[in-house]
């Protein structure tokens, strides 16, 4: 399967513990007053279009669009030569694999596209915050697990302050090789065509709606 699309599934079904090592831990009131605000940062995106670039751990890239509608929906879209796309039409998330020209599905809410997707986004509950730091960059760092599942991995998602900005997320997969995501030219609550989240396989057309 093509890397591009491996990196997107384990983004949202086999995330790993990833605490950067460049960060510097945040605790207490400082701490909690950080969550409080990327929860209600997340809760207020509505809809979203950015440019992305993925990062894989042998240092190869692929860049493309990344579009959100919440509740349910969201695409990655890759630039050419690649074929990969990413699509969550409010019920199941679409995979297809450019190079095996083979597409698999899995219902929102047995991913973990779910906790960006869901209509109410908390950072508790299902959810667990582990780390909260801030990066040299100065970069906020949250780090969350499955509450229930700790084991099964983790997602570090990075923001920037003033204003607040979702910049990029961190996976690390089970053979601890970094996948990063970061966005550009991010622009939020905007009007986002509903047809972008009909799955089709790349090549048809797009008709907005």
């Amino acid at each position: 399967m093509n890397r591009s699309v491996i990196a997107i599934i384990f983004l949202f079904l086999t995330l790993l513990a990833a605490t950067p090592a460049n960060a510097t831990a945040l605790v207490g009131p400082e701490a909690s007053q950080v969550v409080d605000q990327a929860e209600s940062y997340l809760q207020s995106l509505k809809t979203a279009q950015a440019k992305f670039t993925q990062t894989g751990n042998d240092g190869r890239q692929a860049t493309g669009i990344f579009y959100l509608s919440r509740p349910g929906r969201l695409r990655f879209e890759y630039d050419p030569p690649a074929k990969d796309l990413v699509v969550a039409d409010g019920l199941f998330v679409y995979f297809y694999d450019g190079e095996t020209g083979q597409q698999s599905n899995a219902p929102i809410d047995q991913t973990l596209a779910n906790f960006l997707l869901r209509k109410n986004i908390k950072l508790r509950d299902d959810v667990t915050v582990t780390t909260v730091g801030k990066s040299s960059r100065g970069l906020l760092l949250i780090t969350l697990v499955q509450t229930e599942r700790p084991s099964d991995g983790s997602l570090t998602l990075a923001f920037e302050e003033n204003p607040w900005r979702l910049r990029k997320w961190r996976v690390v997969d089970s053979t601890r090789a970094i996948t990063e995501v970061e966005l550009t030219d991010l622009q939020t609550n905007i009007k986002v065509p509903a047809s972008l989240f009909v799955y089709k396989e790349p090549g048809r057309s797009h008709y907005n709606n």
